[in-house]
């Protein structure tokens, strides 16, 4: 299990040899080297896939903190992070920069769903490790592309929004399930066809084909979490779309803004119920 990773120029790290998956999810939100992060997930992965890992574990799960990242980008509220034309290659840059943090995080998003929820069916972790293994997929995508423009991970300022939401719904599986998975990673069913619509107007064809690729793969990460969330409210007893509505009420009072990709989200699982609550019309 043991694989090297370069943090910095001369530092070297290697996956602890552990056959505990709540173990190995740790180290890999833990460290702070991006190539770690990234290599260890997809070690993970094909342990996980082939049997060798266990969930039996003496360590109790440890307060959520934040996960390890680089020094940069640097973090700044989202109202700061600038805006930029697309017509220009540093404004294609910045937004796909952003695209490339969310998927950096939504990692970090599935190591911790993991890490942190041990009272739940094997299908439900090995759902999370496999999100875990695409959106290390798409961060390489995305990063690839980045590079092809003159840039890195790192080179803009991002926001930390997705992570702040991970720690308030640290407390309940079902909570991170309906907030994360079905609001903030749901947001991005709705607005990523105007991003490629907008990215084929200006004639970057080939960061509109990877964000197609990702569209599509990004269904079953919502329809992963719709799935558990649904799980855990029969567990408690709870109707779901009822407890949906009444989360979105206590943490969202403003409500949902359109428009919405109907299409995508019922395909996510989504009940016609849900979407018509919504108050969209189809995209």
């Amino acid at each position: 299990m043991e694989v090297p990773c370069t943090d910095e120029p001369g530092s070297l790290q290697a996956l602890p040899d552990s056959n505990g998956l709540f173990e190995l999810a740790a180290h890999c939100l833990a460290t702070r080297s991006v190539a770690c992060k990234l290599a260890w997930t997809e070690q993970v992965h094909a342990a996980w896939q082939a049997g060798c890992l266990h969930r039996e574990t003496p360590t109790p799960v440890a307060p959520i903190a934040d996960p390890g990242r680089p020094a940069r980008p640097r973090l700044v509220a989202s109202r700061d992070v600038p805006h930029r034309k697309l017509g220009t290659t540093v404004g294609r840059a910045a937004l796909l920069h952003a695209v490339v943090h969310i998927e950096f995080n939504a990692i970090q998003l599935a190591w911790d769903a993991v890490y942190r929820f041990r009272d739940m069916p094997e299908a439900y972790y090995h759902d999370w490790v496999q999100v875990a293994l695409d959106e290390v997929r798409h961060f390489r995508l995305l990063s690839q592309r980045l590079a092809e423009l003159g840039y890195a991970y790192g080179d803009f300022d991002a926001h930390h929004g997705l992570w702040e939401m991970a720690v308030k719904t640290a407390a309940s599986c079902r909570l991170r399930m309906a907030l994360v998975p079905r609001v903030l990673e749901a947001r991005g069913l709705d607005v990523t066809p105007g991003m490629i619509q907008r990215l084929r107007t200006v004639g970057d064809n080939q960061t509109a084909a990877i964000l197609e690729v990702i569209l599509s793969e990004e269904v079953a990460h919502v329809a992963a979490g719709s799935r558990w969330f649904r799980f855990t409210c029969e567990r408690e007893g709870l109707v779901p779309e009822i407890t949906f509505q009444a989360v979105l009420a206590e943490y969202l009072p403003g409500g949902l803004k359109g428009p919405f990709n109907i299409e995508a989200r019922r395909q996510a699982g989504f009940t016609d119920k849900e979407l018509a609550q919504l108050g969209s019309s189809p995209t």
